[in-house]
């Protein structure tokens, strides 16, 4: 027991790493669970409420977005360093209450701020729902994707749920993971809340533009180191994994690097277009293209060049590379907190 509490104390974050993200592996997402996102989300919806209106609403936005994240992090920090200081012990060397207490709080923050199980899972429930008919696929997809799915073709829906993957892929596993790596479990939970202040309120659209626009821009701030990581761990262990699957062509490392850095500005996001277009280069597919956000029309740029029918295969092999460069990303934190 002495030695297991002396691990813990003197590799809290390298433990509590490694448990939630198992956990996450096992479980996914806690929907029955007090989720800290959710809170995240009805904080957020209450300072848009009471401060997206009259005058100044970039300034009150800026003030709400950039204090709300620097409270959180400044607080969980102090919260991680108290606990820290009431683990040692002057006595016996080490408190092994404050010990498990701050190895179990930060495994579970862990497991919250990962979405790699559940992502993976929706996506499959896509393919699976179009496998039965075109209005389970499109029902099923609405889950994931923010905009208007009740015209969506076979082919459209197929390729939203996996340019979803992808983004997410970048989102909710790999850049939780980069902030881990570099500022600890304040650093993942801060990300996470960055990335809720976007997905609610940093739209280009009359409500948001003026409040959410400083949310867009830290947001982009954040992703823009790990969506290029993200897009290079798909090419890696894509160009890897597709010498072993014999239902896709197989090319060169150079090529899917060209591609993906070509397609990857084609996106109206400074980040979300990496990930994809290394996925897309990877399929030999294409996504991106016109896009209804309920009744209005969006024109975006096509990301890839073969309009290709995507399969149930290619759904396999798309979450089987992402399982597969989560892991990889998992492994290199590893080895550098050793």
């Amino acid at each position: 027991m002495d030695c297991i509490i002396m691990f813990l104390f003197n590799h809290t974050l390298l433990a509590s790493l490694l448990t939630g993200w198992i956990l996450d592996m096992m479980f996914g997402d806690p929907s029955r669970l007090p989720h800290p996102i959710v809170y995240m989300g009805k904080w957020i919806a209450w300072g848009e409420h009471l401060l997206n209106r009259g005058k100044h609403r970039k300034a009150k936005g800026a003030v709400f977005t950039v204090g709300s994240i620097l409270l959180l992090f400044l607080a969980t920090t102090v919260l991680f360093a108290w606990l820290r200081l009431c683990s040692i012990d002057k006595l016996h060397g080490v408190n092994w209450c404050f010990v498990l207490l701050s190895y179990l709080l930060m495994s579970v923050l862990v497991f919250f701020c990962l979405a790699g199980k559940t992502l993976r899972r929706e996506v499959k429930m896509v393919f699976q729902a179009l496998s039965r008919s075109l209005d389970d696929g499109r029902q099923q997809v609405a889950r994931i994707v923010g905009r208007d799915t009740q015209r969506l073709s076979h082919q459209e829906v197929a390729t939203a749920a996996l340019e979803t993957l992808a983004e997410n892929l970048s989102d909710g596993v790999i850049a939780p993971l980069f902030w881990f790596s570099v500022l600890g479990v304040p650093g993942m939970l801060t990300y996470k809340m960055i990335n809720t202040f976007d997905s609610m309120i940093g739209y280009q659209n009359k409500r948001y533009k003026n409040f959410g626009c400083w949310a867009a821009h830290i947001d982009d701030i954040a992703n823009f180191i790990p969506a290029r990581i993200t897009a290079m761990l798909l090419i890696l262990v894509g160009w890897i994994y597709v010498r072993l699957y014999p239902l896709l062509p197989h090319r060169s490392l150079a090529y899917y690097t060209k591609q993906t850095w070509h397609y990857s500005r084609c996106h109206a996001s400074p980040n979300s277009g990496w990930p994809e277009a290394a996925l897309s280069a990877l399929l030999h597919c294409r996504f991106g293209g016109p896009h209804d956000y309920f009744g209005e029309l969006f024109y975006k740029p096509f990301i890839g060049s073969n309009p290709r029918q995507m399969t149930y295969s290619d759904m396999l092999f798309s979450i089987r590379t992402c399982l597969l460069a989560e892991i990889v990303s998992v492994v290199v934190i590893v080895a550098i907190m050793i």
